[in-house]
């Protein structure tokens, strides 16, 4: 007999977002919560993530909002050095167990259920037992797998593979045994960027290693993303020079022109100028060490692996036998079209804010929680569609900037922003003193652009037809 669950949220998915999301209810209400994931341990996609994984913007803006995933330090010894850390895989999936246990089970207000596939009608079954549950949704029931992040361990590649062909996905590098003749890096953007960074790191003869990019990207300084007074001139000075940057721009090549000239923007290669946009992060001596790497082959997508050669949308190149092919094709979040984030009882987190997937989680709950009408509930959450082509940034940015402006005209909203420990930045600019004339400055100069730009993106938007 099926055996009927009631509670006043139904959460699908223990990643960061839904974890994010359940947070902000356990806190600021008295809901009763369902959790229901696939995997024996909350945490999502990190599960799957390779063992030398890291966060790839600083750990204050990840996480939950009650506790947090930072503890403070800098990172030493690394090509990040100086700057804020950056947690590990298994630093982050320790965090959420210690979360599910200590934090959220006893409130006795939280149902786990791990290693359960959730079915559209509301059933869901353990992989285990087979036992087959109802969960019903009191309020609303929050699906959290929407944007279904893609890890290269579970990724299947949209190519062919030759079987006697040494394929592997990026989290079994650390796996190898005996030496190959060499490495081919499938992948432009972050992942890729990894296993090359990793493998030089274990000093692998940059000569030994060819990376195929069929894109290739503008990178975010990650200098520029750090939360610490510290960094208050690269953060805020950076955020400052880009609304100045896109409002004085012409067209679209030249507002990324300005952007990498004021530090916004970086590329790997100056040679190469980039068309792809996913907001990922990258420092300055990383981008030094990966120029180390000559063998960059740019021939569109991999079409299939032989045993001796690789053939691409717009070339061939040779390898071997013994030659170690690496998966770093997938795609983390896949640009979707986006959904109303509040349907009747159905809530869809998505992206609410640019680069920060669960201060947009944490946002969502705060809003359902306070905010009654529907209507009212879309336009505080309006989503930012994910980026892949460089020309996505217009929407991205135009969209992140008209939710901060009606963000800042709900005082309920303002207040909650400015203690809340995802909000990353905010916590500086609280920091910074009355009296400290040149940080006002910046600050002075980031509102006088700020409509500047929104109405040149506008603009763009309607020169470049974008929706």
């Amino acid at each position: 007999m099926t055996e009927r669950l009631e509670a006043d949220y139904v959460i699908v998915g223990t990643g960061a977002v839904g974890m994010a999301f359940a947070d902000i209810l356990i806190h600021e209400s008295d809901a009763d919560i369902i959790l229901i994931d696939r995997y024996a341990k909350p945490g999502g996609h990190w599960n799957d993530a390779y063992p030398f994984v890291q966060l790839h913007q600083p750990a204050a803006y990840y996480g939950v909002s009650s506790r947090r995933l930072e503890t403070g330090a800098r990172e030493q010894g690394t090509l990040n050095a100086g700057l804020e850390e950056l947690s590990s895989g298994a630093a982050i999936l320790a965090y959420y167990d210690d979360l599910m246990r200590q934090d959220y089970l006893p409130t006795g207000r939280v149902r786990y259920f791990p290693m359960c596939e959730y079915h559209k009608d509301g059933h869901f079954t353990c992989k285990l037992t087979g036992q087959v549950r109802t969960a019903h949704a009191r309020r609303k029931l929050v699906d959290c797998s929407f944007l279904n992040t893609s890890v290269p361990k579970t990724h299947k590649p949209n190519f062919s593979i030759d079987e006697d062909v040494r394929f592997l996905p990026l989290n079994d590098l650390p796996t190898i045994t005996d030496a190959p003749d060499g490495f081919v890096v499938i992948g432009g953007g972050k992942t890729g960027l990894d296993a090359c960074l990793w493998l030089l790191e274990q000093r692998v003869d940059p000569d030994d290693i060819t990376w195929v990019i069929s894109r290739d990207a503008w990178w975010l300084d990650r200098e520029n993303t750090q939360t610490h007074i510290d960094f208050f001139d690269q953060t805020m000075g950076t955020q400052a020079a880009m609304m100045e940057s896109i409002a004085a721009a012409s067209d679209k090549d030249d507002m990324f022109d300005r952007l990498e000239a004021c530090g916004y923007f970086l590329r790997l290669h100056d040679e190469v100028r980039p068309t792809m946009f996913h907001g990922a992060t990258i420092s300055r001596a990383e981008r030094d060490e990966i120029l180390k790497i000559k063998n960059v082959v740019r021939m569109g997508h991999v079409q299939h692996i032989g045993s001796d050669k690789v053939t691409l949308a717009e070339g061939i190149i040779s390898t071997t036998p013994n030659t170690v092919h690496v998966d770093c094709s997938a795609s983390a979040l896949k640009a979707l079209t986006p959904r109303p984030v509040f349907e009747g009882t159905l809530i869809t987190p998505q992206m609410i804010r640019p680069f920060q997937p669960v201060f947009s989680a944490a946002l969502i709950a705060h809003v359902e929680l306070n905010f009654g009408d529907e209507a009212k509930q879309n336009i505080l959450c309006t989503p930012v569609a994910l980026p892949d082509a460089d020309i996505d940034f217009i929407r991205f940015t135009s969209t992140g900037f008209m939710n901060q402006y009606m963000w800042s005209q709900e005082p309920k909203v303002r207040d909650w922003m400015t203690h809340n420990r995802l909000s990353g930045p905010v916590s500086m600019l609280n920091e910074v003193s009355p009296d400290d004339v040149e940080k006002k400055a910046v600050l002075r100069r980031m509102r006088s652009a700020a409509p500047m730009a929104v109405a040149k993106l506008a603009e763009f938007k309607a020169t470049y037809n974008i929706d």
